[in-house]
This record gives structure tokens, sequence and C-alpha cells, in this order.
């Protein structure tokens, strides 16, 4: 049961910037989906679940996609529509994909609002850089294993050689999000930098949903992962690299799904 908890009365209007989470409806905060139910506008990325967007059947519904190598709405379009729509009076939820802030350009659209001067408040999401893993049975810190972890962003190679080249070979975990495309350029600039070709990694993609897959190998394994040909570089993916994948034949082959979880309780409560 949703517990419902109405939005400051104000006379502009009011945006919210809410954090989808992996995809998983399931996995929405419940203060998400209140906003959701309440809202007047719903401005989403491509990456959110489509059940998640039908969790706001009273609003107008817009998709502002920004995915790579496609067409998309631009940061400052959509900057615009949530301060046009609020001015108007309006509740507006701006619905990203995992956390507003996690290389999700969440505080460029806060500040965005905050100069404009309009009321908004940021409801957090679970972040793919640890659900996505986690998921999968790997733990992004393990004592003994890791005691750190790092999160950057692989769309584009001019972003993530600088980081990784920055990086102690094995220190800690590294989780790159959004670099499935690039996957093999993230492999070699870490084995440029001293990485053993034998460090454990993994990609999962589409993270939380029916299409969730999961692929295991080593650095030189994912420097020579040819996949293009496939959908995998279509999902929204999430790489690791460290000691900690190695965890994912472990505790991954124990953890049960949501469905298996769900009939589990189905069958008690019958």
């Amino acid at each position: 049961m949703l517990i419902m908890k109405k939005q400051p009365s104000v006379d502009l209007g009011f945006v919210s910037l809410i954090g989808a989470g992996p995809g998983d409806p399931e996995l929405l905060t419940i203060k998400a989906a209140n906003r959701l139910i309440e809202a007047d506008i719903v401005l989403y990325d491509g990456l959110v679940s489509t059940e998640i967007v039908k969790m706001a059947p009273r609003a107008q519904r817009f998709c502002v996609s920004k995915r790579a190598r496609r067409p998309a709405v631009s940061q400052e379009t959509i900057q615009r529509l949530m301060v046009r729509s609020a001015r108007r009076g309006k509740r507006v939820a701006r619905l990203k994909s995992g956390d507003p802030f996690v290389l999700g350009r969440g505080g460029e659209e806060a500040l965005a609002l905050k100069t404009a001067g309009i009321p908004f408040e940021v409801i957090p999401g679970i972040s793919a850089a640890i659900s996505a893993p986690g998921l999968a049975g790997i733990p992004v810190t393990h004592r003994g294993l890791s005691s750190a972890f790092t999160v950057l962003s692989g769309h584009a190679p001019e972003v993530f050689k600088p980081v990784l080249q920055s990086l102690d070979p094995s220190a800690m975990t590294v989780v790159v999000l959004m670099g499935v495309y690039y996957r093999k350029q993230i492999a070699k600039t870490l084995l440029g930098n001293g990485w053993s070709p034998e460090t454990p990694c993994s990609i999962i993609t589409a993270a939380s949903t029916p299409k969730m897959s999961f692929w295991a190998g080593c650095l030189k394994d994912l420097a020579a992962l040819d996949r293009t040909s496939d959908n995998c570089a279509d999902l929204p993916g999430t790489i690791i690299v460290g000691e900690v994948a190695r965890l994912s034949g472990v505790i991954g082959s124990g953890a049960m799904s949501t469905e298996t979880v769900d009939a589990i309780a189905w069958q008690r409560e019958g």
C-alpha cells in the first residue's frame, strides 16, 4: 500500500527530480511512486521502463530520450520544458533512470530550476552502479577483495580514458555505466595501464528486467569480445572490473530470482 503524502502547496507548480532505479517498478521508492500518481506532466528518459511510466495514469507523458548514437532531445530543451510547465502551475515528474545525481545530469537540472526560481525536490533512486552487480551476485566491496569502488561513464573515450589511466591496477572495483559499446576500448585502456589480463570482469545488461543478461570473463576476454551484431550494445549495460566479479559464480548461483521469491510468497499466503 502506498503512503500518500501531498506535495507542498505552491502557486508556481512543482518539479520532482525522480530516480527510477534500474528498471523493475518494485525497486522504486514509495515517494517516487506517489509523485508519479500525483503528476500532471511526466518527462521521462528513454531507459525508463514502460511499467514505471504507466504509474502516472493522469499525466501527460513525454519521452525526452538522450541515448547515445540516437536522435536526442537537448538538455536545454528538457530544462525549458520543466520550467515552463511549472510556471503554468503543473506538477512535473522528471523521471530519470537510476539516480538523478549519478551520471544523470540531475545536478544541471536542479541548478536550472534553482536559477529559474522553481520549487523542486530530489527523490533518489537505486543506481545501476550498485543494483546491477548486486542482482548478478557481485558486491562492489567485499572484505579481503576490495574496500572501495569507483563509478564512471563509459559513453565516450575522451571521458573514461583519463579516469581509467589514473587508477592504480586492481586498487579498487571499477564500475562503468553506459560503457558496453566501448567495452573493448575500456579493457584495452586498463590493460595498457598495468592491469592484469586475468582480472575478472562482468557485463550486466538490462538489470532487473526480463531482458537482463550476464557475461563473465576477464580483461583479456573483454578486450576481444565482439558482440556488436547482437542487441548487447543497445541495452543499458554495466561493466564491473575487479576481484569481486569472481563472486558472481558463488553468490549469484544461490540468489533466488524475483519471480521465485514472489512465487514462494504467494504459496505461503495461499
